[in-house]
């Protein structure tokens, strides 16, 4: 596996990608509520400036880390490929290249929280809606 920028022509495969871990891991979020997501997760790519792809051995992205302003805004994995240290070296790239030292994410996706928390990360805030007004708890966590 290796890593390199996320190319504009790959926004599809990674907003596939989302969807696919999203499905994954999220068992909280409903059908209606994808509809709405994926639009947006699509749309965001362009306007992150420090996103990261991770590749398989064929170069096809089967990851990808997003950070802006040092908190981690995405990271998904192909659920093909969970479990096997790509999402440890996307968030290390993160710290290393893109001074990543927060991330939000949901407090119903516990293995998400494990995984963060693995990496050092603790518990500073919760807010009870997410971004969009959903009632999907988020846990700020801080290095």
């Amino acid at each position: 596996m290796e890593i390199s920028d996320v190319r504009p022509d790959e926004y599809d495969r990674a907003a596939e990608l989302w969807e696919a871990s999203v499905r994954a891991t999220h068992s909280f979020v409903t059908e209606v509520d994808l509809d709405v997501f994926r639009p947006l997760v699509r749309a965001s790519f362009p306007e992150i400036a420090q996103l990261a792809g991770l590749r398989g051995d064929d170069g096809l992205l089967i990851g990808f880390i997003g950070v802006a302003d040092g908190n981690v805004e995405m990271l998904f994995l192909d659920p093909a490929y969970r479990g096997r240290g790509g999402g440890s070296l996307l968030l290390k790239h993160a710290f290393a290249h893109f001074a990543a030292t927060s991330v939000d994410v949901n407090e119903q996706n516990p293995q998400a929280v494990g995984f963060y928390e693995h990496h050092g990360f603790r518990l500073v805030s919760r807010s009870a809606l997410d971004s969009t007004g959903r009632p999907y708890p988020i846990l700020h966590l801080t290095l």
